[in-house]
């Protein structure tokens, strides 16, 4: 593979970092977002061959200057990897409408800035590639993970349109789609509702109890992920998702059937509005 330049958000952690590990080792030039001085100098100490650039994905109206600068810096850049974002866990009735707002704001909003702020400039130069790192909670759903399901079913939609749109101009888009990798998704990274309403103990209590014990113990091998990345990026025909881990294959193949068959159960009242 020719060498690339990477635009790597989160860069200093879990899917980000792997990824950025990956790519400067296969001989790319690397920019990986970090929010702060403290995470950009144990970034340098992880990785000194990548260049590092201060960007909060929610601070909306830097991003812009932040790209022009990284590409002022170090040439146009070829793929944008949109990793920045986090968990949250809490059932809808507990959970605070502004955690909502926050997930939101970083999950959803930031990540289309981030890729608005590129937009412009792989449509000029006729290439690009964009990968959005969404979830198999973009295509699934779970008890006590409204939130987090809501805003990767949300870049998970959002994703398909900028695909189609940008296609015409030789951009690519793609959505990696992870089940349970060894990040700090469920560890350090995730925020959690405080538990306030006891009827939902018997659902909710045994699933947090469960996440917490098999974090940094999970199937998924994040270097492993990172090595899917480098090939789909190679490819000239990308898909549209890309499912990751033998549990997002399971879990996303199971709802496509039990779609299929409530779309056959409750085909009668369907086509009875036409008309």
């Amino acid at each position: 593979m020719t060498n690339r330049r990477f635009f790597i958000t989160g860069a200093n952690s879990g899917f980000g970092l792997a990824i950025a590990t990956a790519a400067s080792v296969a001989g790319h030039t690397v920019i990986g977002t970090v929010r702060s001085e403290a995470s950009r100098a144990d970034l340098a100490a992880q990785l000194p061959d990548i260049h590092t650039a201060l960007c909060d994905v929610t601070d909306f109206g830097r991003i812009p200057a932040i790209v022009e600068q990284a590409e002022k810096d170090h040439g146009p850049v070829d793929v944008l990897i949109n990793n920045a974002g986090y968990g949250h866990e809490g059932v809808l009735e507990e959970s605070p409408i502004e955690e909502m707002r926050r997930q939101f704001d970083v999950n959803v909003f930031g990540a289309v800035a981030v890729a608005k702020a590129f937009l412009p400039r792989f449509r000029q130069r006729r290439r690009g590639f964009i990968v959005n790192v969404t979830s198999m909670g973009g295509m699934i759903t779970m008890p006590g993970i409204g939130y987090y399901c809501g805003s990767k079913f949300a870049l998970q939609g959002i994703s398909e349109v900028m695909r189609s749109e940008m296609a015409p101009f030789g951009v690519h888009v793609t959505t990696l789609c992870p089940g349970s990798f060894r990040t700090d998704w469920a560890g350090r990274s995730m925020i959690r509702t405080e538990r306030s309403i006891d009827d939902y103990d018997a659902l909710f209590d045994p699933i947090r109890q469960s996440r917490q014990e098999k974090s940094g113990r999970q199937l998924g091998d994040p270097a492993k992920l990172a090595a899917a990345v480098l090939t789909v990026i190679q490819s000239d025909a990308p898909p549209p998702q890309l499912l990751l881990g033998s549990d997002a294959l399971k879990f996303i193949s199971e709802r496509i059937t039990r779609l299929q068959q409530e779309i056959d159960e409750w085909k009668a009242v369907t086509i009875s509005t036409d008309g």
